[in-house]
């Protein structure tokens, strides 16, 4: 994710820095990046419907990294974007950016494999509505989306997926 803007996301929202999401660092300690996540993560879900369909299946994280820009602390004003950027078979790779006003700039990046699962824990294939809705959604800021007929669980090639894929390798031995 080089030189984003936050115009290629199409889920975009405000998050206010707060006083006790600092650490005795003085800035927001890293773990509170991933609740940020989370919170723009589910407003997604939401504009797709994924959340209305919990008793049949559930969006889990299946890996998730951050990479942090430029420390951020109170009382800074953030917007946070989500956008998928990949779709699989049972799921989809999402991106993150965090832009902070006092920085006038993106202060930290990340992405998370979010994979469908049944009741039981076990993979479901990603709705057609699911994918369609998302392919629409990603085409109002101009992203194409496509998927990798011939192997829709390929693992992309991102600091994220090469530990993955790496992790799978050794779980097949």
């Amino acid at each position: 994710m080089s030189q984003i803007s936050l115009k290629e996301f199409p889920i975009v929202q405000p998050q206010s820095v707060a006083w006790g999401e600092m650490d005795a660092f003085g800035h927001v300690n890293n773990v509170v990046y991933y609740r940020y996540f989370e919170s723009v993560r589910i407003s997604y879900l939401q504009m797709i419907g994924a959340l209305d369909h919990l008793q049949q299946m559930n969006p889990v994280v299946a890996a998730n990294s951050c990479r942090y820009l430029k420390s951020v602390s109170y009382p800074d004003e953030l917007e946070l974007g989500a956008r998928v950027v990949e779709l699989r078979g049972s799921g989809f790779r999402m991106e993150y950016a965090i832009f902070s006003q006092q920085h006038k700039s993106i202060v930290a990046t990340g992405e998370a494999i979010v994979v469908m699962v049944d009741k039981e824990g076990q993979k479901v294939t990603l709705p057609e509505e699911f994918r369609q809705t998302i392919i629409n959604l990603e085409q109002t800021v101009g992203n194409e989306l496509e998927v990798d007929a011939l192997n829709p669980h390929k693992q992309p090639e991102t600091l994220l997926g090469k530990a993955l894929s790496k992790l799978n390798h050794l779980r097949d031995k």
